[in-house]
């Protein structure tokens, strides 16, 4: 099946611990997140767009910046959840997904970059 798909990137800066991990992540540290969001479709638009850039942008950080500059440890749904790199990636797809998808266009990818060298990617 032949598929398009765009990817933007937003970035948040935020701080958070880890609870349970035994190592330097559990003391309280910051990061400086990049995030990259891909949607795909099957077929663009009539204007020969599977999305605007800037609408996807938009709509990425609508939600990194309820991340950002925060203790992540004390926003939901990470005040119940540990906010590792894969469950920021869960819950920016999820985020997304709810408001994105319409049939034809949904959003395929998150990835989270917590470094330069590090990454984690959620996608169903």
């Amino acid at each position: 099946m032949l598929m398009y798909e765009l990817t933007v990137e937003t970035q948040f800066s935020s701080a958070h611990n880890l609870r349970g991990y035994e190592g330097a992540c559990e003391n309280l540290h910051v990061h400086n997140w990049r995030v990259e969001v891909s949607v795909s479709a099957q077929r663009p638009d009539a204007v020969g767009m599977v999305m605007d850039f800037k609408k996807l942008k938009a709509a990425a950080m609508k939600v990194t910046d309820g991340l950002d500059h925060k203790y992540l440890n004390e926003t939901m749904p990470f005040d119940k959840e540990n906010p590792t790199a894969e469950n920021i990636a869960r819950h920016i797809w999820k985020s997304l997904s709810a408001s994105l998808n319409d049939g034809n266009v949904r959003v395929s990818r998150v990835r989270v970059w917590e470094s330069d060298t590090s990454m984690a990617e959620y996608h169903e």
